[in-house]
């Protein structure tokens, strides 16, 4: 009895415990769902509104063309090209999918059945693996961030909810499409197909497709630009077996597209055919647009220049000013010495490299027949062929282990992470070049310099320089308007002026000889300076100065006679539009390059309108054509132009011009479609070297450039109506009269030219 007792005893104590343990239990699980609830109440009132998203149009790229289309480069914080549902070919949708969320066109937002199984897994296996679906990842993108805490993912479910209830699946889709981060600073999948690709979402592959969704996870690590070896196996082992999986392509296509072999490039708009023209493109529309509009609303810029004149006009400034470096200057060693190769690291290895790159690399090792380079996580072989240039014989010799020397790349290997380079290094010289369409102005070419990383002064626009004996036809332009013949003569002999100060001025000729009486043709095409004086001061420096006004020379020179030997300054760009006169029938059109400016829906903001003047008569024109033909038929251009070859062998004409001390070496030369200008020197203006003239330097890179132009522009006469006839009747004892000599004589130097 007693017992039985004790037994009731200790069943109700137990289950009172039981209750209390229960009530317990179920205290702290309401008080854990209302703390929850209120958790998710209280972050889902303070949601911004979703409904404005599809309404905001993310930045996208301005993108500048070339004048068949082709792009040039582009204004961009994000590189985003946007496209809509449609425009997205169905492989790519499903490969997306296969890698990010499978059950999207059935789950209302969240995918409970893969949130319970992660939840799972991370638990009690311990993987770390995320259940985030297109709209959760939508929502991250859009308002939340990338930190990995609760109340972000709590905060992402309950915006993807109201994404869902406020947008179809469509729109989900697409916005997600344009918006989503893919690497390399380019956002939404047709940038990354263009920038990795070069191609258009219509032409990718299954393949391709499966490269470009596998890159989502984690752009760093799967970039097939950074580590084409997990690109290439995420592309194989994760997204078209998961393609295969969902039946979204078959075992066929599967095997098909495994065995694509994994071929990718990068683009490098800074560094591509024509980074001085784009920073002179910004420069320009900043004068009318806002720096958001420029680089954020998707600005469609269309220019005036032809894509393969400019890659031509590049590959003539770098080609010719490293022929004469090497010609000029003698190897003197690596730009470092004694560095570890292990610890080595430089800026410019963070770039994509691509064939024309020049960029540093550290001799790992070295040897009599070769030497392995390192360029970031590329290496490269040198052989001896590649240090010839230098005069060593052994690659021993001119590279050692842990010196830091410039390489030119000309082949990259992406999935052997090799390279093909040169021996290479940066000229002292700089040079620049512009070409222009004589009957438009149109600027078809334009480069400002070496390289525009290294230095971005513009010296085809920004450089004035003394432009030496390019100035000199502004003289004989006066003399022609004056009545003067191209056969009239002139004396070239000794002769000596004073100025308003007394000081005497006593010019001489580039080879210190004296021809006697010769045409005035002849003093132009073999560029004697003291015919050049005579004429001059027969005509009166103020005439000629105002000839140059009117050609489009904007600068102000001094009244001296040594302006017209070119003692002023003046840029490239005026002195390569002023000469378009002579091929144009005395006719100059005012130089552009910007055709139209259109906004992101294709309206037009800005178009240029044609600005012509005449500036000489045809006669007179067609006299300066029949001169300055003549520099290139038998002047101080003539040699190189006919060691050019047979397609030079048409009517075109020219001038050099060198300065005193051979600081800056110059040409300009034209055909009847095309006129294009050469400057070269240094930008301390310092001598180039000894005795180096216009056509040392400048008419060589001038060639290069004209033999791709001559590809695409056929042999054209010059419209003209001059008829060579003969000496004309005007008065020419100004021109033939003696002079008496100084023996104290100024030289142009003296003569300072305005600031």
């Amino acid at each position: 009895m007693i017992a039985m007792q004790k037994n009731s005893v200790a069943g109700k104590r137990k289950r009172h415990s039981l209750f209390w343990a229960t009530y317990a239990l179920v205290v702290i699980g309401v008080a854990v769902l209302g703390m929850a609830l209120g958790l998710v109440f209280g972050y889902a009132i303070d949601l911004p509104r979703v409904d404005e998203l599809q309404k905001v149009r993310p930045n996208v790229v301005s993108y500048v063309y070339a004048d068949d289309g082709r792009v040039l480069g582009q204004f961009a914080t994000e590189k985003r090209i946007l496209v809509t549902f449609d425009q997205i070919p169905k492989h790519l949708k499903e490969a997306i999918l296969a890698a990010e969320d499978g059950q999207f066109f059935r789950h209302s937002g969240i995918d409970f059945s893969r949130a319970f199984m992660t939840l799972f897994r991370d638990t009690f296996l311990g993987e770390r693996k995320g259940f985030s679906t297109l709209t959760m990842q939508l929502s991250k993108l859009q308002f939340t961030s990338r930190d990995r805490t609760l109340k972000r993912k709590i905060t992402d479910m309950l915006y993807a909810i109201e994404i869902e209830k406020t947008y179809s699946k469509e729109q989900i889709f697409t916005i997600y499409f344009n918006q989503i981060y893919m690497g390399h600073g380019t956002y939404g999948f047709a940038a990354a197909a263009d920038f990795y690709l070069h191609k258009q979402l219509k032409d990718l592959t299954v393949a391709e497709a499966a490269l470009l969704a596998g890159i989502v996870q984690s752009p760093e690590r799967h970039s097939p630009i950074s580590h084409p070896d997990q690109s290439l196996r995420r592309r194989n082992n994760y997204v078209l077996p998961r393609m295969l999986d969902e039946g979204f392509i078959d075992a066929a296509t599967y095997q098909k597209a495994i065995k694509e072999p994994l071929v990718v490039h990068g683009r490098n708009f800074e560094s591509g055919p024509a980074p001085y023209f784009i920073e002179w493109v910004r420069i320009s529309l900043e004068q009318k647009h806002t720096a958001d509009e420029i680089w954020k609303s998707g600005l469609r810029i269309y220019t005036t220049v032809d894509y393969d004149m400019q890659v031509a006009a590049n590959r003539a400034i770098r080609d010719g000013l490293k022929k004469f470096d090497r010609e000029r200057r003698r190897w003197r060693g690596p730009i470092e010495t004694g560095l570890d190769p292990r610890t080595y690291q430089h800026a410019d290895w963070l770039q994509i490299f691509y064939e024309g790159l020049m960029v540093p690399g550290i001799v790992l090792q070295s040897s009599a027949s070769q030497a392995q380079i390192k360029i970031g996580g590329y290496t490269a072989l040198l052989g001896v062929d590649d240090v010839a240039w230098t005069g060593r014989k052994r690659v021993s010799e001119a590279l050692k282990p842990g010196d830091v020397a410039m390489f030119s790349i000309e082949q990259v290997n992406r999935s052997e992470r090799t390279l093909q380079v040169a021996l290479d290094r940066i000229p002292e010289a700089q040079a620049a070049l512009m070409a222009i369409e004589n009957k438009t102005g149109a600027i078809k070419a334009m480069v400002g310099g070496f390289d525009f990383r290294y230095s971005k002064f513009n010296r085809a626009t920004q450089a004035l320089r003394q432009p030496g004996s390019i100035f000199k036809p502004f003289t004989y332009v006066t003399a022609m308007e004056s009545g003067y013949s191209p056969f009239d003569t002139v004396l070239d002999a000794p002769i000596s002026f004073r100025d308003g100060l007394g000081r005497l001025y006593q010019p001489t000729n580039e080879d210190e000889e004296y021809k006697g009486l010769i045409s005035i043709q002849q003093a132009l095409y073999q560029s004697r300076n003291v015919p050049t004086i005579r004429l001059a001061n027969a005509l009166g420096i103020k005439r000629i100065i105002d000839v140059a006004h009117r050609f489009g020379i904007r600068r102000e020179f001094p009244p001296y006679l040594p302006v017209s030997l070119g003692a002023g300054e003046l840029t490239l760009q005026e002195i390569t539009s002023a000469f378009t006169t002579f091929p144009n029938n005395g006719v100059r059109a005012e130089p552009y390059f910007i055709k139209r400016v259109e906004d992101y829906n294709g309206v037009t903001l800005e178009e240029h309108r044609h600005r012509v003047e005449e500036v000489v008569s045809p006669e007179t024109a067609g006299k300066m054509v029949f001169m300055l033909k003549s520099v290139t038929e038998r002047g101080t251009a003539s040699t190189a132009v006919h060691l050019a070859g047979d397609s030079f062998r048409r009517p075109m004409g020219g001038k050099t011009g060198t300065t005193n001390d051979f600081t800056d070496s110059w040409f300009v030369g034209f055909i009847p479609q095309l006129t294009a200008g050469v400057w070269a020197g240094r930008d301390e203006k310092k001598p180039l070297g000894n005795r180096v003239f216009g056509a040392t330097l400048a008419l060589p890179i001038w060639i290069e450039f004209m033999k791709e132009v001559f590809k695409e522009l056929p042999a054209q006469d010059f419209e003209t109506s001059f008829q060579p006839s003969g000496p004309s009747e005007n008065n020419t004892e100004a021109l033939i009269a003696p002079q008496p000599v100084s023996t104290d004589p100024i030289t142009v130097e003296d003569i300072k030219p305005p600031l």
